[in-house]
């Protein structure tokens, strides 16, 4: 029989087609049009893991799993040879930055897609598999110089928070009429993760599992073009590149011109289609922890993409603007700009992989920066610093000669186990925005915090050194402590959050803890207020020596013994001034005008930083509370007017009265400004009338800024004498993030305070909000019968990256006038 060479090449391409053709859009594999319907997170991974079994052009994976145990995902699309030598592309690639040792050129392009970081901002994964598919099936022509790595939902947990609510509420079909209940959404909102935390505030300080996974690959691959695609409002066009003012300084005039090539691209492809957009407006490039900084500063185009709709839009909702905004144009739009942007990385590929090359050449005029302070603190700082992989050493000098970013004279200071970081090392620009004084600021029209110094942040100081430093590898040297039988008891420092959370287990495990409320002197060593007296006179366990000390090896808690109660000055063991610390049953108070970021900061503390119980409460059931089977009332940032009326206001002050506890952050502290017994009065300040109103139209919004602390470091007074500020020098760099001012304390203690016109040490503050501020209250507590107010109007758990005062608010928990409930 004669063999037909012609059916045989029709029956190869035939097969090459169907292998084409097997590709599913993401309508067929869904069963929906994209944009008619929202996609649950796991649906999403379907659809990606179908793209990786069926095309040549795309690898699927996993990175990590979320709080709540959804998949954190990542596709790589190239053309089939690159993806067959992928490590070698990225090696190569990461040869350019210094990471890895060596010298490389390349010619391809490395862009980094992350969609849907706010949760309920949904429309972007949605836009990931739309763009994956296209990319696979069309685009070959630029995935040959191209390796696109998209993250398909960056917060699934939030995701599905919302899109689970929208399906359970919305019509049949959908009500585009904004008063319907699936335009409005109940607190928390799906913009958050698990915790409550906003991911997009998080890149630098990684509190988050979420970004602590991602950081670990995105440093594997540091790309080119990083774009971070989002929502805004319902009745606003679409926003990309280039940024707004103000740009940090360390940005390079490269990559502000390749964000106005690419924003240029971009606006051919929208005006080819008749979308409107904007740019170079609102979102500014200065805050170091977002999705388009955090590249940006790491030598990436980083940018944000926000579409018109977040989680009001829902599947379609009427604007103010006369259309009807729907969730299929949304998609659209975000793949326009996905595509258009892969586009202009592919034509200048080798533009970008030289100026990137020259983002990572550095010429320092110092050699070292130092951070020096509590090893418990550095310790902290260092872990943070492997989150980022900076490279840094631990020094075995005893001192050193530097000079303080806040000095403008060199200084010998005490270095021994300080950390030591290169200041020429691969990521050093990134350093430099962490670690400078004062960022400069073109404007003062910014969209978040103007300063984070990270040394201040963590309670340490930093010093650049030009000299030649002995180190050694930063290895954990802390050697576990044994059983000493010959004693009377276990003596603790405080100062730092390991000595919290070594408080917090001794309490649950039914240890009795004391801490001294003054100095004393005992066998030859001294202790500050705030240090904790363990003694087996008030604990008669079995089991007491073991569980002391493997719960100080536990949290490398160091543990000094006594073999004697008796003090060689100030107190002794006995002394009613050593006061026994009760366990707390703790409320915290969520909901309805509570300020969600704020509850998820103190839920996120209590359980993974002090792992410690409370008990969250809905401002929904407040009313039916029993307050009296609680020893603390905590109340997050918010706003709590309609909570809290004259009867309520009464049975919380007959509570305070009876040895209950209170803790008031940020605005919550408006709900208690001038009321009968709570005393607390605002800061009043008189407007001059007529000067404002001939301010022209067009400058009233930089004039506001005058009155508007946006996130500034202030240098305040402690009194380190009151419980409250156990642990602290007599100064304290304190992140003010409002410009709310509250008078000194008339009759209570006022422990943090601002005295005499205050300027920041760093960040942005007017000049009418500087006045506002002065002599005023930070941290303060008002006694009211047997309980007391605890008043802290800057808010220590912000983010969860402000280290340094996290030790105040425990100091609020168990140091401020401590009772326990048998007591009352």
């Amino acid at each position: 029989m004669k063999f037909n060479f012609t059916l045989l090449f029709i029956f190869c391409l035939s097969g090459v087609y169907h292998a084409q053709d097997s590709v599913q859009s993401p309508e067929a594999f869904q069963g929906y049009t994209i944009g008619t319907e929202f996609t649950r997170h796991h649906q999403v991974v379907n659809y990606f893991t179908h793209l990786a079994k069926k095309s040549p052009n795309l690898k699927f994976s996993s990175y990590g799993k979320t709080n709540e145990r959804r998949t954190l995902s990542y596709a790589v699309v190239s053309s089939e040879e690159n993806l067959n030598k992928l490590e070698e592309i990225r090696t190569n690639h990461l040869k350019q930055t210094g990471i890895v040792n060596g010298d490389s050129t390349s010619d391809i392009a490395i862009v980094w897609l992350s969609y849907n970081v706010h949760g309920n901002e949904a429309s972007s994964t949605e836009a990931a598999m739309v763009t994956a598919h296209e990319l696979v099936t069309k685009r070959g022509d630029i995935l040959k110089n191209t390796v696109i790595i998209i993250d398909p939902s960056v917060n699934p947990d939030g995701r599905d928070r919302y899109v689970n609510w929208y399906n359970q509420v919305k019509a049949t079909p959908y009500s585009p009429y904004q008063d319907a209940v699936e335009h409005n959404e109940p607190w928390p909102g799906g913009r958050p993760n698990h915790y409550l935390f906003d991911l997009n505030r998080d890149w630098m300080w990684a509190t988050q599992v979420e970004t602590q996974q991602r950081l670990k690959l995105y440093n594997q691959w540091m790309p080119h073009v990083h774009v971070d695609f989002h929502e805004q409002s319902i009745n606003s066009p679409y926003y990309f590149a280039p940024a707004a003012e103000p740009f940090h300084n360390v940005i390079t005039d490269f990559q502000k011109e390749f964000q106005t090539k690419i924003g240029k691209h971009n606006a051919q492809a929208f005006d080819e289609k008749s979308w409107s957009y904007f740019t170079r407006e609102r979102f500014d490039l200065f805050y170091p922890s977002y999705g388009d900084t955090y590249p940006t500063y790491n030598g990436a185009i980083g940018m944000t993409y926000e579409q018109a709709g977040n989680g009001r839009a829902g599947l379609g909702i009427n604007t103010d603007e006369g259309y009807k905004l729907t969730l299929k144009d949304r998609v659209q739009h975000h793949v326009m700009s996905g595509l258009s942007t892969i586009e202009i990385a592919s034509d200048n590929a080798n533009e970008l992989n030289s100026e990137f090359k020259k983002y990572f050449k550095h010429s320092p005029n110092f050699d070292y920066y130092v951070l020096a302070g509590d090893e418990q603190k550095l310790k902290v700082l260092s872990q943070l610093f492997d989150k980022h992989d900076y490279e840094y050493t631990v020094s075995t000098e005893n001192s050193l000669k530097g000079k303080h970013i806040y000095s403008n004279s060199k200084t010998k200071f005490e270095s021994k186990n300080a950390l030591v970081l290169p200041a020429n090392q691969p990521k050093a620009k990134m350093l430099r925005v962490l670690f400078e004084a004062d960022p400069e600021l073109s404007t003062p029209l910014t969209y978040d915090i103007t300063s984070w110094n990270l040394a201040l942040a963590h309670g340490v100081d930093v010093y650049t050194v030009s000299e030649n430093i002995i180190t050694k590898a930063s290895t954990n040297e802390f050697s576990n402590q044994n059983i000493k039988e010959k004693t009377v008891g276990y003596i603790s420092e405080w100062n730092s959050l390991a000595h919290a959370k070594f408080l917090a287990k001794l309490l649950k495990h039914n240890i009795s803890v004391r801490a001294t409320t003054k100095p004393f002197r005992i066998e030859n060593s001294s202790y500050e207020r705030g240090s904790l007296i363990i003694t087996k006179t008030n604990n008669q366990q079995a089991d007491f020596d073991s569980l002391v000390v493997a719960t100080a090896n536990e949290f490398e808690v160091e543990l000094s013994t006594s073999k004697t109660g008796f003090s060689n000055s100030g107190t002794d063991f006995g002394s009613p001034d050593i006061k026994k610390i009760h366990p707390q049953r703790i409320t915290v108070l969520r909901g309805k005008g509570t300020s969600s970021l704020s509850y998820g900061s103190l839920w996120y503390f209590f359980e993974q930083e002090l792992n410690y119980p409370i008990i969250s409460i809905s401002t929904d059931d407040f009313s039916s509370l029993d307050l009296e089977d609680y020893d603390i009332l905590v109340l997050p940032n918010g706003s709590y007017s309609s909570l809290f009326k004259d009867e309520q206001l009464k049975s919380l002050s007959t509570w305070i009265k009876s040895g209950g506890k209170m803790i008031a952050m940020g605005n919550a502290l408006s709900t208690f400004e001038g009321k009968k017994g709570f005393g607390l009065d605002k800061v009043e300040t008189e407007k001059d009338s007529t000067k404002v109103n001939l301010i022209p139209y067009a400058e009233r919004e930089k004039e506001r800024t005058k009155e508007n602390i946006t996130g500034a470091i202030f240098n305040v007074k402690i009194d380190n004498t009151h419980p409250l500020a156990f642990g602290y020098e007599d100064t304290y760099a304190s992140l003010k993030t409002s410009s709310e001012a509250y008078q000194h304390l008339k009759k209570g203690y006022n422990v943090a305070y601002l005295e005499g016109y205050s300027k920041p040490l760093s960040g942005f503050a007017g000049e009418e909000a500087m006045k506002k501020i002065s002599n005023s209250l930070v941290f303060g507590e008002q006694r009211l019968g047997r309980g007391s107010i605890i008043y802290m109007v800057d808010d220590v758990m912000f983010r969860s990256f402000w280290e340094n005062g996290k030790l105040f608010f425990v100091n609020a928990l168990f140091m401020v006038n401590n009772r326990s409930q048998t007591f009352r």
